[in-house]
């Protein structure tokens, strides 16, 4: 067994020796679950996950950045880092490792919302390829929030600190991709700064895969935003396990 192997398995498992897991999943169901429906699912009529999607960027923002903030600041405060890095592992495999066990639980807690899906196709005859779009948009964009949340963690000792930087940079980037920002904005900021802000908008993006649209520059978008934030992270950790 490799070392990226190892470390993804001990990771993942250890989500499900304590009950915050469950906690997690139990809250993130109930809130994307009532959310639809707090907005009118059934008078509109129309047979489709929209409402579902609408509110996923902050609630993945919001869950991202709790199971983040433990994944390198828990292991620096109890100092088990300097044991992890004694063994034969190197840095990019124990970070990856960690990413994707981490990607994987959230992947779960989006599988576990396959009632929303069902209630529509049973209420009426919604273009299935359009709500497996914004699901592979949402896995996209919780990859994206969970790679910000890598970063932040490796920078931390502090887990609270770690999760209010997480989500304060992801709220940034949700702000930002904002359609009344981006007006405010266009009253002082030339028209080439604001059509990089536009390009950089993280809602446009997701929206875009939501409605079946998948364009290469969207999956592009959210894999480069994944590697940048994780390649930022190898480096802080690889500075600090040779300081």
């Amino acid at each position: 067994m490799n070392a990226f192997t190892a470390v993804f398995k001990r990771e993942f498992k250890g989500y499900f020796t304590t009950p915050i897991a469950y906690v997690f999943l139990v809250i993130f169901l109930f809130i994307a679950g009532y959310q639809p429906f707090q907005n009118d699912f059934y008078e509109l009529r129309q047979a489709d996950l929209r409402l579902f999607f609408r509110g996923m960027p902050l609630l993945l923002g919001a869950m991202a950045s709790c199971i983040a903030m433990r994944l390198w600041s828990e292991e620096r405060k109890s100092g088990s880092i300097e044991l992890l890095f004694s063994l034969p592992i190197t840095v990019p495999q124990a970070v990856l490792g960690k990413f994707f066990a981490a990607w994987l639980f959230l992947f779960i807690a989006l599988l576990l919302t396959v009632t929303m899906p069902l209630t529509v196709i049973y209420l009426g005859s919604p273009d299935i390829g359009v709500m497996l779009c914004g699901y592979l948009g949402a896995l996209l964009m919780a990859g994206a929030f969970l790679a910000v949340g890598c970063f932040f963690s490796a920078l931390t000792r502090n887990q609270i600190i770690s999760a209010i930087l997480t989500f304060a940079a992801i709220f940034l980037l949700y702000f930002l991709s904002m359609p009344s920002t981006l007006d405010y904005l266009s009253d002082f900021l030339p028209r080439g700064m604001l059509s990089v802000i536009e390009g950089m908008s993280l809602l446009g993006h997701f929206e875009s895969i939501q409605k079946g649209l998948l364009q290469l520059s969207d999956i592009l978008y959210f894999a480069l935003l994944i590697f940048g934030w994780v390649i930022a992270c190898m480096v802080v950790l690889d500075e600090r396990k040779t300081a």
